[in-house]
């Protein structure tokens, strides 16, 4: 068989390569890639539409699924709405594509069968010529039309292009062969056919060294096609040039094939990693289902998945799609739960912040009165309350805490205040009674003429004086007590204590039961304050100046622990003395 004939059956493409890149749609956004797709599907020339449609749907959703999936609990509705709304709109005009495409298929192979008749006829045309007797002057310039005719029709049906093409090379070499033509014009149409053969070997021997494997394999397509339209050259050369052309075309090929089997080893293993990240997700996705779930944690740890995922190539053709969907449905899982419990924690926080604001406005509504007793007890359940409440949103917890705490503070300042008054009246009431003890002190009984007058008198001086210190109390009434007895049994021997205070008579059992309600009264009273105090410690250490505050109240706890002891001391010693 003649070498040229050997590529009478095309080389077959990988249905698998990229076709040819005429813009680098790479680089565009998700607009601008549907305003480019829409043009190629209106332009009439709808061979660009064909050529880069699955590369602009490839790049398409590359760029959707770089944004998915979302993942903020405070994700806008719209955004997804807009993500949404391009996919729809791409895929209406994928599917405008689709029609146009088998519209344009339908036409092309009427094409081919219409090239198939026309080839079939310039066949016979050179088939009339051989068997014609004109001279070769007229014979070859209509073989040369047929030629040139030739490769202006277009290609045929896939299953008769070898046939066809073996038929017209063997009558265009029966033409060289055996019609006696010019020998000088024959010669001069085998030495332009050799110099384009060696050019196309020089450009297949090229692209051996294309670094683009894909590429070289197309322009290599391209060759072949040139190869083929290209007339006979001398016999004793076409056997070496077509060695030539051939041994690039084998080397092309091997790389092709090679390039192909290094894909698919790839992306088997893009598959294995894909497959682990999908366990990984379904792990975290069902961890959904458990009450102490921490989802900030669970959703970076997702997100991990997620940008790891983007680094790793497609998996193989047949279960590419189906990784993605079992990744997105455990991502889908996730994500769709932790809006739930969100959505459902937002309004339970909108919920806790209306019981904090009635709180405030109770609290504001109290905290000016001066019952102190009352308010502070209502004050301490308000503020257990308050505990009791879960967060608020973010945004309000500050504002919402501050009013509460001010609410508070302006009552627990104000009895501070109040107490802080009371306690340097106290001082006062002590400084003087202790006055009138060093008064009692220095009295001689023998210098006074009515002593009895006199000592009612410090007894009269003595009530008008207000209370003293509760810590002092006992004390100072005992010295005066005794000074007093003192004084009085200057007046009689026998006198030990004032009328109505002799022990074991009905007026000391009074006098000892008041002074045991007294002292109950001031432990229930100190107990109540120091609750509070502990209570507010809580409240205290978020204000301005809380070291002071803090530092001040355990200096109040800690006096009134003391004092707490001391009454129970007292109210023993009365309950035993009674």
């Amino acid at each position: 068989m003649d070498p040229d004939k050997k590529l009478s059956a095309p080389l077959e493409q990988n249905t698998e390569t990229k076709p040819m890149e005429s813009k680098d749609y790479t680089a565009m956004a998700i607009p601008e890639l549907l305003s480019v797709f829409e043009k190629l599907i209106e332009a009439e020339d709808k061979t660009e539409m064909h050529k880069n449609a699955e590369l602009i749907k490839s790049c398409f959703y590359k760029l959707l699924k770089k944004d998915q999936p979302p993942v903020t609990p405070g994700e806008e509705v719209q955004e997804k709405a807009q993500e949404s709304a391009d996919e729809t709109t791409f895929k209406k005009l994928y599917a405008r594509y689709k029609v146009l495409r088998a519209d344009l298929l339908r036409s092309i192979e009427q094409q081919k069968e219409r090239n198939l008749e026309e080839k079939l006829s310039i066949i016979e045309g050179i088939k009339t010529l051989l068997e014609k007797q004109e001279d070769i002057n007229h014979t070859f310039p209509e073989f040369r039309a047929l030629q040139l005719h030739w490769k202006e029709v277009g290609p045929v049906p896939l299953s008769r292009t070898k046939d066809i093409w073996e038929t017209y090379q063997h009558y265009v070499e029966k033409f060289y062969d055996y019609v006696k033509i010019n020998n000088e014009l024959r010669d001069l149409d085998f030495k332009r056919n050799l110099e384009i053969k060696e050019k196309l070997c020089e450009r297949a021997e090229a692209l051996v060294e294309e670094p683009n494997v894909v590429s070289a394999f197309h322009k290599l397509q391209k060759l072949h096609e040139e190869w083929r339209e290209t007339g006979p050259i001398a016999r004793h050369l076409r056997e070496p040039m077509w060695e030539r052309f051939k041994t690039s075309t084998t080397a092309i090929n091997v790389r092709h094939q090679q390039h192909f089997e290094e894909q698919k080893k790839e992306q088997r293993k893009n598959l294995e990693q894909k497959l682990i990240l999908c366990e990984k997700a379904e792990v975290i996705a069902q961890m959904v289902d458990d009450e102490g779930i921490n989802w900030n944690k669970q959703a970076k740890e997702l997100e991990a998945l997620q940008n790891e995922w983007r680094t790793i190539g497609f998996a193989t053709k047949k279960e590419n799609q189906r990784v993605y969907d079992r990744f997105r449905a455990a991502c889908d899982k996730f994500y769709g739960q932790k809006r739930t419990f969100y959505a459902d924690f937002k309004k339970e926080m909108q919920n806790n912040l209306e019981r904090k604001t009635a709180l405030c406005e109770q609290a504001e509504a109290i905290n000016m009165s001066d019952d102190w007793r009352r308010t502070t007890d209502q004050l301490i359940h308000f503020q257990k309350q308050w505990k009791e409440i879960g967060p608020v949103p973010r945004k309000h917890a500050d504002a919402v805490w501050k009013r509460f705490r001010s609410a508070c503070d302006a009552f627990f300042t104000r009895k501070s205040e109040h107490f802080s008054k009371l306690d340097s009246s106290y001082e006062n009431n002590l400084k003087a009674k202790e006055g009138l003890i060093e008064e009692l002190e220095a009295l001689h009984p023998e210098t006074v003429q009515d002593l009895q007058s006199l000592l009612k008198d410090f007894q009269n001086r003595w009530r008008q004086i207000g209370f003293v210190p509760i810590k002092e109390k006992d004390r100072i009434n005992q010295a005066f007590r005794n000074l007093i007895n003192k004084h009085f049994g200057h007046l009689n021997p026998v006198f030990t204590e004032p009328r109505g205070s002799q022990r074991g008579g009905r007026g000391r059992s009074a006098e000892t039961r008041s002074g045991r309600d007294k002292y109950i009264q001031r432990f229930r009273q100190l107990e109540s304050e120091i609750a509070v105090w502990e209570n507010n410690m809580g409240f205290f250490a978020k204000s301005k100046n809380a070291d002071k505050i803090i530092a001040d109240t355990c200096r109040k706890i800690e006096e009134a622990k003391r004092e707490l002891g001391e009454l129970e001391e007292k109210i023993k010693q009365i309950e035993n003395n009674e």
